[in-house]
């Protein structure tokens, strides 16, 4: 990648300063690298400044989340014109519009992934500085995210993964912080380095974060020290590396590996331990002064963004007549057979809301709506990467029995206020698809299941309520966006 992008973690580090009330570590108005990592503290500020570039909106802050990759998903209506919605949802990837975004969300990611490199490498360089227990995190942390990104960004601008696209040039895998330009790899490489990444971050984890004897610790030091071993839900803990692993197992279709990986969360999270992840309460999810609308308490890597009421929220999903993402009446009907919702008691429906406008009605969802009192403020600003209904969902994909794999589903449906599913082994996997629909509304992860299972049919996002039309077909190439022009160009030259 350009050398431009290296010190990209400086801009990172200066956002950090207006963003997180999680932690208490402020940089300085200005550090050099050097300056960066000579003590402990350095490390801290270096690995917070890529957790709030991950928030950036070219990524987990909108791209990425709520925004143009859950388009892509066909969650929401648009029309046929030149607006971005009717591109964006026609997979028009040819546009100078649509570009632009792919191409930012591309820069941004590869920036933070050599500020992952840089904080790896001083790892080792200042390794004198850092107590066994901060090597591991710190060294963890930003091996993991480095894989997340690269993994990502593969899921986005890889091919559909199978034996034969596999083999072919897909993106480069970036493990060093200077200025040298990467090769383009196989997406079979790229997934075997991810995994490698992955195992190495669990590695240097299991031994040492705080969440394997103390749980999430989503509150303060009460002892009066800094943060830095608290909000475990924020940072990219021993558990969600691990999901991270059975995600990546799956995209490689890697079926034995993601059943074995996910079934030890399932033991370790839900068993052994089963206060560190538990499902939202019925209280919680449907308290309706203070809702948890995110289901807090059983995700297992988040972001915390302190601008997500103003920029996803009410950019996104506002109901006013300049509104952007809306769902049609007609999707959220019960009682049909393509209908998003099975019951009306489902805490996930309750996040909707209607908007009547000049005698339209309007759908919107306020999954991201900031509410108030002290209870909402572990769930406010959370921004969901990976949660525990995931895991269930691929142990239900990749189990070999029926009846164990609906049971897994059954745990999703009946902790959504769901009767067990009907579901037959015929109709089996056309549930568990329905249930990722309902479950990962606003977490960016809808578009790379039908990727990763080539549908060629997904649910119609133009659906109108007097339209039939309950579904379009998929061409292949709608799954892959083609390489930002600037990277293609560089490599020209």
């Amino acid at each position: 990648m350009k050398t431009k992008i290296k010190h990209y973690w400086l801009l990172c580090l200066l956002a950090f300063c207006s963003c997180s009330s999680w932690i208490d570590i402020k940089p300085s108005d200005r550090l050099s690298e050097g300056m960066l990592f000579e003590d402990r503290q350095g490390f801290e500020k270096a690995i917070n400044g890529v957790y709030v570039g991950l928030t950036d909106r070219a990524l987990y802050g909108r791209t990425l989340s709520a925004g143009i990759i859950d388009f892509m998903a066909q969650y929401y209506t648009y029309g046929s014109g030149s607006d971005m919605n009717s591109m964006v949802g026609a997979y028009r990837y040819e546009e100078n519009e649509i570009k632009a975004i792919f191409q930012s969300a591309w820069e941004k990611a590869y920036a933070l992934i050599v500020n992952c490199n840089i904080i790896i490498e001083k790892c080792d360089a200042k390794r004198e500085v850092l107590s066994d227990v901060y090597y591991g995190l710190y060294k963890g942390e930003a091996t993991a995210l480095r894989a997340m990104l690269h993994l990502d960004m593969l899921r986005l601008f890889g091919p559909i993964y199978d034996d034969v696209s596999k083999t072919k040039e897909s993106i480069p895998y970036v493990t060093n912080s200077d200025s040298e330009i990467s090769p383009l790899l196989s997406a079979e490489e790229i997934l075997n380095l991810v995994i490698e990444d992955l195992k190495g971050a669990l590695d240097l984890l299991k031994s040492v974060d705080p969440i394997l004897t103390e749980g999430v610790r989503n509150e303060s030091n009460n002892d009066g020290g800094d943060n830095s071993l608290y909000y475990r839900q924020y940072r990219m803990n021993y558990y969600a590396v691990k999901a991270l692993l059975a995600r990546a197992y799956a995209w490689g279709h890697d079926g034995k590996n993601a059943l074995i990986v996910t079934e030890e969360i399932l033991r370790e999270v839900q068993v052994e331990n089963a206060e560190i992840f538990p499902f939202v309460e019925h209280s919680a999810a449907v308290d309706p002064s203070v809702p948890d609308r995110v289901f807090s308490t059983e995700v297992l890597f988040s972001l915390y963004d302190s601008y997500r009421g103003t920029e996803i929220q009410d950019k996104l999903f506002i109901p006013t007549v300049d509104q952007i993402y809306t769902f049609s009446s007609r999707r959220l009907e019960m009682g049909r057979e393509y209908s998003f919702y099975a019951s009306e008691n489902d805490y996930r429906y309750a996040i909707w809301a209607k908007y009547s406008n000049a005698g339209t009605e309007i759908n919107y969802h306020r999954k991201y709506e900031d509410v108030s009192g002290s209870k909402a403020s572990k769930f406010n600003k959370m921004v969901p990467l990976i949660r525990l209904s995931e895991i269930y969902l691929l142990a239900a994909e990749y189990s070999g029995n029926f009846e164990t794999a609906k049971g897994y589903l059954d745990q999703v449906r009946n902790n959504r206020n769901c009767p067990s599913s009907t579901a037959t082994e015929a109709t089996l996997m056309d549930e568990i698809t329905k249930e990722w629909r309902r479950e990962f509304l606003g977490e960016g992860q809808m578009f790379f299941f039908y990727k990763r299972k080539a549908m060629q049919k997904i649910p119609n996002g133009k659906w109108e309520k007097d339209s039939e039309s309950q579904t379009i077909n998929m061409n292949m190439n709608n799954y892959v966006v083609p390489l930002p022009d600037s990277e293609i160009n560089m490599r020209l030259n």
